[in-house]
């Protein structure tokens, strides 16, 4: 029988001295001071004892509050007695933080030799059926891929082992959006199992499965609930700037290359260009140097639709800002190498819909820009939460237009802090408007012509469909 805990609600814990108080094994302990963390975070003080005695958790905290490990740590401690099978399968909404957890337990795993398998959306079905069929330890899918090998899988391998269930962003899987894929995956997966919640917000779905009586034989689950009412950091200052929709471009192009002061120590060199000769810069009728703008510092700018990141992408570029873009037309393989553009420091802007506001860890990220305000306030929540992390500081700055004001209504009512407006000088940012009305001509045209060659239109229609067929 495992230990009875009682559920906590509304705690603040203090932090022990180290993970051996939550009975962390000295193995995983060395693992953790390779990754140089010493010293447990609350949601860790909270979750991990529970999970270790085999208790179902419910973990409710701020992005960058350490919950990968609140879980990672426990099953990879309670998989080194019974490393058999797929041990644990962890689902998360969106691929890259499926990347980004695997790596989390490839380096906490490396000396007990746990085996990973990553299966999303967008790579290859067959190469991920071999190493399905290869018995991993740790299984990181999003549901529908995971669905998917399921219904065509030859029956080498299932679901009948696993003791581990985690729904990482818990609040975006209980949507309506994975409601069959969730289905289907509890039907196959084992009643005698742990399962655990992770979500930086609560919603009322979460609340249902919270208060939901337990089945015969389990007691309620482990709640932690973050003890602050603000969901947002404190080290996070958030603001916003009320724009003319026809000029926004203008206004950005602005704000890149004149970035709050607090943030101009982040900015990166740019990298060398290869094989280029440093004498060149000496000729006459070439374009001066100061004709190009300073780089920002790291800054992730979100939009609502995936050509409207497209745009803007080759907007910048055609303005000399370094950009790359990460969204759900683009190949798995293009998404990836984007990430490792921005995060290697290669380009300083990442442009981004939605599939990168949930959980992506990548340090430094100086500013945060919503070029559109997001459709549910608690998106706004995970996406600043790409800065400001783990103690550090960082800049979140919406753009507002005419259309905007009851969404940032719902914003200030749903985080509990009025965002303070920030007034650029528009002398200045209009000095620059003929720049940028031939830039986006250019990127309208260049766009148009991009995404025809890249098939952009066509994967737009490959999602809708998937997306109806849900309906």
């Amino acid at each position: 029988m495992p230990q009875r805990i009682e559920p906590i609600r509304n705690t603040q814990p203090r932090p022990p001295a180290s993970f051996s108080e939550l009975g962390v094994s000295s193995a995983i302990q060395n693992a953790l001071k390779t990754m140089s963390i010493n010293s447990p975070t609350e949601i860790q003080v909270a979750c991990i004892p529970p999970l270790l005695a085999g208790i179902d958790c419910i973990g409710n905290a701020k992005t960058g509050s350490g919950k990968t490990l609140a879980f990672a740590l426990p099953i990879i401690q309670k998989l080194s007695v019974d490393p058999y099978g797929i041990f644990a399968l962890v689902l998360t909404p969106t691929r890259e933080l499926a990347f980004q957890i695997s790596e989390q337990f490839v380096v906490l795993g490396n000396s007990m030799n746990i085996r990973t398998a990553v299966i999303v959306g967008g790579m290859d079905m067959m190469a991920q059926a071999l190493e399905l069929g290869n018995r991993p330890h740790i299984v990181i899918a999003t549901p529908g891929r995971m669905v998917d090998h399921l219904k065509s899988g030859s029956g080498e391998w299932n679901l009948s082992r696993v003791k581990f269930l985690v729904l990482d962003e818990a609040d975006r899987l209980l949507s309506s959006s994975f409601v069959p894929e969730l289905s289907y995956l509890f039907n196959v997966l084992p009643k005698e199992r742990q399962t655990c919640l992770f979500t930086a917000t609560l919603t009322s779905s979460i609340e249902n499965v919270a208060n939901a009586p337990p089945r015969p034989g389990k007691q309620k689950p482990f709640i932690h609930r973050m003890s602050e009412t603000v969901e947002t950091v404190s080290t996070l200052k958030q603001s916003y700037i009320l724009v003319p929709s026809h000029i926004r471009e203008s206004y950005l192009f602005y704000f890149l290359c004149n970035p709050p002061e607090s943030t101009l120590h982040l900015r990166r060199a740019p990298p060398e260009p290869a094989g280029k000769k440093k004498n060149k810069k000496s000729k006459k009728n070439e374009p001066a140097e100061e004709d190009t703008p300073e780089q920002p510092p790291p800054t992730i700018i979100f939009c609502a639709r995936p050509r409207t990141a497209a745009y803007l992408t080759v907007l910048l570029k055609s303005l000399s800002i370094r950009t790359t873009a990460l969204h759900s037309r683009l190949t798995q393989r293009e998404r990836l190498a984007s990430l490792s553009l921005f995060r290697s420091s290669v380009v300083p802007v990442l442009i981004s819909t939605d599939v990168g506001a949930r959980g992506l860890d990548i340090e430094d990220v100086a500013i945060v820009i919503n070029w559109d305000l997001p459709e549910e306030p608690e998106e706004y929540t995970h996406r600043v939460g790409r800065t400001a992390r783990a103690g550090r500081g960082g800049i979140a700055v919406s753009f507002v237009t005419e259309r905007d004001e009851e969404r940032v209504l719902k914003i200030e009512d749903r985080i509990g802090v009025q965002l303070e407006e920030l007034v650029l000088p528009e002398s200045k940012i209009l000095e620059k408007l003929n720049a940028v009305s031939t830039a986006k001509r250019l990127a309208n045209h260049g766009m148009n012509t991009e995404l025809h060659d890249s098939d952009f239109g066509k994967r737009e229609n490959v999602n809708r469909l998937k997306t109806l067929s849900r309906v």
